[in-house]
This record gives C-alpha cells, sequence and structure tokens, in this order.
C-alpha cells in the first residue's frame, strides 16, 4: 500500500517522500488507520519492519494545525540509543511540519535536565523517554502531562526484559484516564499481554510474523571451540572484503574490550560500544559506523534493538544469545526493508543446546559449518540438554553435627 492511500495530509507525506519513502510497510498499512481513527492498539511485528514509522506517521498527522502548547505525547522506549533515533525520527518526518520534541534520558549533563525540565513544565509536542530518567523528573513534582493523549510503549518486551514493568505503570498513573495507548513490541510473551490489559481499553490486535528473523537473511553457524573464535572472526572479517559494514555482538561487555583489542591489533577498521561508554562516546560511535567511517562494530545488545542502521551486511554472534528472542534481534540487524543480509553464528560446545532452542522458535534447522581446518579441529554436534549436577547427599545419621552459619551468595 503507497502512503498516498493511507488518508495523510499533504505537508507530512511531503516529508514521507522527502525522505524516500513511497511504500508502506504491513505493520504501517494495518496500524496507521486504526490510530488515525482514535484506537487503542496492541502490534506485534518482527524487528526492521518499520515499527517506528507506524505510529509516529499518524501522531504526526494529528499535530499538524496544533495551536495548544501542553505535551501531546509521550513514547517510552528501552534504551537511550532508541530514544535519540525515534527523536531523529521525528525531525525527519516533520520537516514540513511545526512539531516540538525531545529525547529524555540518562548519562547527560547538568544542561540537558535543565533543558528537560522546560521541557516537562512547558510542554512539548511530543517526548521520547527512558523510563528511569522520566521517573527522576516525576518524582520531582513539576512534571505536567495532564493534556497527554497519545501514550506509546515501543519494544515493550524489551523494557520488560529489563526490569522496566514496575517504571512503566508507575508512569501511567501520572498520565490522564482518556488518552490513546499504543503498544508496540518484536515478541508477545505472556508478559507483554498481562501489561497491555492494565493500560490498553479495547485494543486492537496486529501480529505480524512473530519471533522470526526477516527472509533476506542468509543464516549460518560455524561450530567452533572457545579458543578458536578470535581466529575464526578475524578469518570471517578477512573473507569478506566486500563487505561494508559488520557487526559482532558479544554478550558481556569484557567480552566486547577483549575482542575490540584483538581485531585493533590485527588492524581492523573497527570500534566497539557498550554501557560502559558515556553517552557523547556512544553517539559519535554509532554516527562513525553509521556513516561507513567504521567498518566493524563489536557491540553488546545494547544496540540489537530499535536501531535502525541502513544496509548492514553482516552480523556475527561471537556466543550463542543467552534467550532465543534475542537471536532475532540481533540477525535483525541486518537485512531491513527487505533487502539482503547475512548471520553467522559460532558456537561452541557448551551453546549447542541453546541454539537448539534458537532453531526451534525460528523453526528453521540451520546448516552447521567446520571451524576451517587451517585454523584448528571441529567440535562435534551434540544439542542435547546439559546435564545438571546432582544435589550433595546429606548426612542422615544419628549423630549431630553442629554447622557454622554461613551466607548464600547470589549467582
Amino acid at each position: 500500500m503507497k502512503f498516498t492511500e493511507l488518508q495523510l495530509k499533504d505537508r507530512l507525506l511531503e516529508a514521507i517522500e522527502y525522505m524516500g519513502f513511497t511504500e508502506a510497510t504491513p505493520i504501517q498499512s494495518e496500524a496507521i488507520p486504526l490510530i488515525l481513527n482514535n484506537r487503542d492498539v496492541l502490534a506485534c511485528a518482527q524487528t526492521g519492519t518499520g515499527k517506528t514509522g507506524a505510529f509516529l506517521i499518524p501522531v504526526l498527522n494529528k499535530l499538524i494545525g496544533r495551536e495548544e502548547v501542553d505535551t501531546n505525547t509521550l513514547i517510552v522506549v528501552p534504551t537511550r540509543e532508541l530514544a535519540i533515533q525515534i527523536e531523529q525520527q521525528i525531525q525527519g518526518l516533520s520537516y514540513f511540519i511545526s512539531v516540538t520534541s525531545i529525547a529524555i534520558y540518562g548519562g547527560g549533563s547538568g544542561m540537558d535536565w535543565v533543558q528537560e525540565k522546560k521541557a516537562l513544565t512547558q510542554g512539548a509536542d511530543i517526548i521520547v523517554a527512558t523510563p528511569g530518567k522520566l521517573l527522576s523528573h516525576l518524582k520531582m513534582g513539576y512534571v505536567k502531562f495532564n493534556k497527554v493523549q497519545h501514550f506509546i510503549l515501543d519494544e515493550a518486551d524489551r523494557m520488560l526484559n529489563m526490569g522496566f514493568i514496575d517504571d512503566i505503570r508507575s508512569i501511567a498513573k501520572h498520565l490522564p484516564e482518556k488518552r490513546q495507548n499504543l503498544l508496540f513490541s518484536a515478541t508477545m510473551p505472556v508478559a507483554i499481554q498481562d501489561l497491555s490489559k492494565s493500560i490498553l481499553r479495547q485494543p486492537k490486535k496486529i501480529m505480524l510474523a512473530l519471533s522470526k528473523p526477516a527472509e533476506g537473511i542468509q543464516q549460518r553457524a560455524i561450530l567452533c571451540y572457545p579458543n578458536l573464535k578470535n581466529k575464526v572472526i578475524k578469518e570471517i572479517i578477512k573473507s569478506k572484503s566486500d563487505y561494508q559494514s559488520i557487526i559482532v555482538f558479544c554478550s558481556t561487555k569484557d567480552a566486547v574490550k577483549d575482542l575490540y583489542q584483538e581485531l585493533k591489533k590485527a588492524q581492523f577498521n573497527v570500534k566497539s560500544i557498550s554501557s560502559d561508554l558515556r553517552q557523547e562516546e556512544r553517539e559519535n560511535t554509532l554516527m562513525s559506523f553509521k556513516s561507513r567511517k567504521t567498518r566493524v562494530l563489536v557491540a553488546t545488545d545494547v544496540i540489537s534493538r530499535g536501531i535502525d542502521i541502513k544496509d548492514i551486511d553482516l552480523v556475527i554472534n561471537f556466543e550463542v544469545p543467552q534467550e532465543a528472542e534475542d537471536y532475532v534481534h540481533r540477525v535483525g540487524r541486518t537485512a531491513r526493508a527487505k533487502t539482503k543480509g547475512e548471520a553467522i553464528t559460532l558456537i561452541e560446545p557448551k551453546e549447542m543446546y541453546d541454539f537448539s532452542l534458537i532453531e526451534e522458535l525460528i523453526e528453521k534447522q540451520i546448516e552447521k559449518e567446520n571451524t576451517p581446518a587451517e585454523i584448528g579441529d571441529t567440535p562435534r554436534w551434540n544439542p542435547e540438554r546439559p546435564k545438571k549436577q546432582g544435589k550433595k547427599k546429606s548426612f542422615k545419621g544419628k549423630k549431630k553435627f553442629k554447622k557454622k552459619p554461613f551466607k548464600k551468595h547470589k549467582k
């Protein structure tokens, strides 16, 4: 469906065309008419399908010609990167519209706090915020949300995984009862459905391509011993000399740091990003990668969702993601908007069972490749569930022993 068929106003259509878009994605085609008709929406679609445009476009359409200065729309997202990106998309889509917006997130300066407070007290058309930083402002008592008409939760499943569910409920209590609620998510676990029941009112449900990578992704897996992973990664990057944009996902900040140093020594054009970096450093790193000044980006899951970086050629999983759903989001960084892409996962023996769960989720068996012979041996594929260590037997004799008190340590 073309955007011109969606009953959008001319000034917004002009901005959409200016950004190079003509065809609406399936999630946009279904969600935009519903939002324009003021329906609450519970939408689920895989990453990279245009969910952000699905809620921004109809909201901006409603804001055209608005004269009020109160905050009209509140968008809550899990990460600062996503908040910044959505705010940038607002700026692009509102090029021919008089709309004010601000992104509110942690890690800023005292001057940022002053600007945020000004927007929250005097009003901005659209506020995009992370839960923690927004609650910090709300607790101060000066935030004016009494005229909010749209409450939008983006990447809701990610927010729940990060422990923000109570924060979201607290934020909702500061909003007017009468409002339009939109919940967008890449997956639909039970917790999301429970949250939607408490926030949304008779929502229209949209379920598209749940929990499966885009068809344009060529998925590969390489069986590999852990001590050989760095060599395999370097060999993959060398062999893809025509690839200009590569992301390597690691599960921990330490793994990111170690792999980055290894690739830097090998003279690759590489940078790293994790929550250890200051906000300015993270923004500069992402901008360098987006502009193709950096070829390889080593990252944690901080950029696995919501961040729209076009034309990523290859995604590499240094480790198998601990959660099967995270695999979908990681590989979803490539093959966005019907393009082609490649995803390679390195699998060491202890990760084989977890990878089998991923295959079960995406309903696809991915062919397992051997470690290149010149690098080393290949472990045998064995996806059986690892055996748990048995509990230590306790003494049940008549003799009693006095035990010293001990503290249980959290794992």
